[in-house]
């Protein structure tokens, strides 16, 4: 697929009155300074329509005068602290064409032909970038960059939202609360868990990994769908010796599912242990609530670890039950630990991130992403929903990502990249409830 870049360009907020004082900064918060120091992109993709780059654009504009931080540039504060600079530089917009139908190029799998559907992520200082593309059908492909400092995937998503909201003259239904600063610690501070090697590492830590014959270069992403009826049995079995506890979540049925049939699909030795880090979201679980609307990052880490030996021999409630454990377990006593340590330790003990934008390779290890209630779907500029929506290529192996048919039946799509060798041996188990 050739795309032929027309044009690229920085747009700025459009403000209905008086524009305010780009001098401002926003602090980033101990959430945000944890997560991964990289864009990340997506692709939507629309069926022929008459909606045009200008009324994207011009609803762009109007988004980013309610949500400045994406407008802004990173740096750093008198004090040398990380910030959102509210300096209104803009974001880029690219327009493109390709010379084929979208039915020439479908179906939207996560592979290198999607990268040239969005501006590249690397060396770019804008916090948001936009490609519109136009096929020759008249199909319509919105490629979305975002800097991962600046939000995490559930206030990314109402951006977008906004955004449809904005193109399409309405009124933006649900402002974004900007303030920062609210995530304070307590006095005195507790310290009721352990965050170090968890959140944060120390400056000299070098991790080491096992010897595998393999490289990035041999990474291959696959997108696997589960039913919706495939995910009631598969819940069932999960559940099957909860007795009359609740039953676990679809989500945690899936995981344990996805973590034994990779496990199994990699071939890994029976006395290596493997981990799922799983990404949990502080919304919910803060006491007091984050006020609606809140516009950044408050996601941690539940971890579930477990030797494969374990993990393929005990029946899939055991999987269940100890990402369960470990998902729980990142409660409101966890936050408020974490958000004491990021206050009082992390400079004392002069810790660093533990969120590696370089590890490509996860081997023995998942990653969990759960997308399945960010309203990505919702993105309308006039013209109705996406026919398709996607992650673009991200070839980190062992980083799957949980996304809801955009058929809307109930079925789930998995992101899977895997080592090449690897990825028969799991297409032919990862349908199977044995």
């Amino acid at each position: 697929m050739k795309v032929k870049i027309l044009s690229s360009r920085l747009i700025k907020p459009l403000y209905e009155e008086n524009p305010p004082p780009t001098t401002k900064c926003i602090p980033l918060s101990v959430f945000d300074l944890v997560t991964y120091d990289q864009h990340v992109a997506v692709i939507y993709v629309y069926r022929p329509q008459i909606v045009s780059n200008a009324t994207i654009e011009l609803g762009l504009r109007k988004a980013l005068s309610v949500y400045r931080e994406r407008a802004g540039r990173l740096g750093v504060d008198s004090e040398g602290n990380r910030v959102i600079l509210l300096n209104d530089e803009g974001v880029r917009f690219v327009e493109a064409s390709v010379d084929r139908a979208l039915d020439h190029v479908t179906p939207f799998m996560p592979s290198t032909s999607l990268l040239c559907l969005h501006p590249s992520l690397e060396c770019t200082v804008e916090l948001v970038q936009v490609q519109v593309t136009r096929f020759s059908c008249g199909s319509m492909a919105v490629g979305f960059t975002a800097h991962h400092f600046v939000a995490d995937g559930h206030a990314t998503s109402n951006f977008l939202v906004a955004w449809g909201q904005a193109c399409r003259g309405l009124e933006i239904d649900q402002l974004p609360f900007h303030d920062r600063k609210i995530f304070s610690p307590r006095n005195p501070p507790l310290f009721e868990f352990e965050h170090r090697g968890v959140e944060y590492l120390a400056q000299n830590f070098k991790q080491i990994y096992p010897l595998i014959d393999h490289s990035i270069e041999d990474v291959v992403s696959y997108k696997v769908r589960f039913t919706s009826d495939f995910l009631s049995a598969l819940k069932a079995k999960a559940s099957s010796m909860r007795g009359n506890a609740k039953p676990f979540s679809t989500f945690e049925s899936i995981v344990a599912h996805l973590w034994r049939a990779i496990t199994k699909a990699r071939g890994m030795n029976a006395s290596e242990t493997t981990q799922v880090r799983i990404s949990v979201d502080g919304r919910s679980r803060l006491n007091p609530c984050v006020p609606k609307g809140y516009f950044g990052n408050l996601v941690l880490w539940a971890f579930a670890k477990a030797k494969v030996s374990n993990l393929l021999n005990e029946p899939l409630p055991y999987a269940a039950n100890l990402l369960h454990e470990a998902v729980v377990s990142v409660d409101d006593n966890y936050f408020k630990s974490f958000i004491d340590f990021s206050n009082h330790k992390v400079k004392e003990e002069d810790l660093i991130p533990n969120a590696d934008t370089n590890d490509l390779i996860l081997w023995p290890n998942l990653e969990v992403h759960s997308w399945l209630r960010f309203p990505f779907y919702d993105l309308d500029f006039g013209c109705g929903g996406p026919h398709a929506f996607t992650p673009s290529f991200a070839p980190t192996e062992g980083m799957i990502i949980l996304l809801p048919s955009f058929v809307g039946d109930g079925s789930i799509e998995v992101c899977v990249p895997l080592f090449r060798q690897n990825l028969e041996s799991f297409k032919q188990i990862c349908h199977s409830l044995d």
